[in-house]
């Protein structure tokens, strides 16, 4: 049922469309009349004034015409840069980049395969459950768009969001909560060549701080890194001033907890035996993903890929995805594994079975999902 030429055609209409995080607008137009000729009602929520990008979240939803609750569907439709003037090329079964820029498969496979199970289902006539679609914008940011989103107008319990690198029948039912730091480290000035002596140098002080922490993988379920360093004014000043920004996650709160309060305590200690001070800044980006292999919302994904013949996989990541800020707000989603490849590199491609796979699948899970009673 699945048209393969027409979802090939699709992604390699989608991918050249430019709309890197903020600037999404001319894709949203092109969704919004495509979802609107398929027969969903659209709403474009208010994200794109509050983040001041050209483009807010799309929320569509299509009637059903069998008595089951709803189920949704998500993808995000912003790219990571270099992601202007796209080129797909298509050879040997597969969709690459030119490689100048990204392909944006991460997440334009995903709004093709939901395009396409949309066609399929108005062409061929099918019963199905209510679909609610969901477009949002900036996830690549930090997942703005959905954590912006108007769930008040938000009608399904659960879903699936359609962003995961993995392979056709790969369901995420685990991902981690993550923190992010800011630490501000201040020593104090004076002359490198004529006076050392008298000053604190903030980026040794921040550099002893790290060095007796503990960072990388900590355990099974938590990570912590250092991402960048900034301090100094000039080569001939010891440096008064120093910025040190980094991450942690764990799929256990308390965990997170933990290893965030090393974080700062350990900045404190270390940073005044050097004579310096600091002061912190956490910020708590998203919650985790903690899904029971035994709810509906995962056993409709692993029926689904069963019954297409594929291996369903149940399994955890140590990224964030819109799943995170839905499964937060109380509607139950999996992440699935869509097939693409390298995402945001040059090197980024994607099969074009896996495209097709992607909208069989999608299809199948309404399928699944429509036997469930309202």
């Amino acid at each position: 049922m699945v048209n393969e030429n027409r979802i090939v055609e699709d992604f390699l209409g989608l991918v050249q469309i430019d709309s890197v995080s903020g600037q999404e607008g001319n894709l949203r137009d092109y969704l919004s009349s495509r979802l609107e000729s398929l027969g969903l009602t659209v709403y474009e929520d208010g994200a794109g004034k509050v983040l001041k990008g050209e483009s807010g979240n799309l929320i569509a939803w299509l009637d059903g015409n069998i008595p089951a609750p709803p189920v949704m569907f998500c993808a995000h439709m912003d790219t990571v840069v270099p992601g202007v003037g796209v080129k797909p090329v298509v050879a040997e079964g597969l969709v690459r980049s030119s490689g100048d820029t990204i392909l944006g498969g991460d997440d334009k496979a995903g709004i093709a395969g939901i395009l396409e199970a949309l066609q399929v289902i108005r062409e061929q006539e099918l019963g199905h459950p209510p679909v609610e679609v969901v477009f949002t914008v900036s996830e690549e940011v930090g997942l703005m768009g959905s954590k912006h989103l108007e769930f008040e107008r938000i009608r399904s319990k659960l879903g699936y969001v359609l962003d995961a690198d993995g392979k056709i029948g790969d369901i995420v039912i685990e991902g981690p909560s993550q923190n992010e730091f800011e630490i501000r480290v201040q020593g104090k000035a004076a002359h490198a060549g004529i006076n050392p002596e008298e000053g604190v140098n903030a980026i040794v002080c921040a550099a002893h701080a790290i060095d007796s922490m503990t960072v990388g993988r900590i355990d099974e379920e938590t990570t912590c890194n250092i991402g960048t360093i900034q301090g100094g004014r000039a080569r001939n000043i010891v440096a008064d001033d120093c910025l040190v920004y980094g991450e942690a996650r764990s799929h256990s709160p308390a965990k997170l907890e933990k290893v965030t309060n090393h974080i700062v305590n350990t900045f404190k200690e270390k940073v005044a035996t050097k004579g310096g001070r600091c002061s912190a800044r956490v910020t708590h980006l998203y919650g985790e993903i903690n899904l029971d292999k035994d709810e509906p919302v995962v056993q409709i994904a692993v029926q689904a890929a069963e019954a297409l013949g594929k291996e369903a996989v149940l399994t955890r990541t140590g990224g964030g995805s819109d799943a995170n800020i839905l499964n937060q707000r109380g509607i139950r989603c999996a992440n699935l594994g869509i097939g693409m490849k390298k995402v945001h590199t040059v090197e980024e491609y994607i099969a074009v079975k896996d495209l097709v796979d992607n909208a069989r699948y999608i299809l199948k899970i309404i399928e699944v999902a429509g036997q469930i009673k309202a």
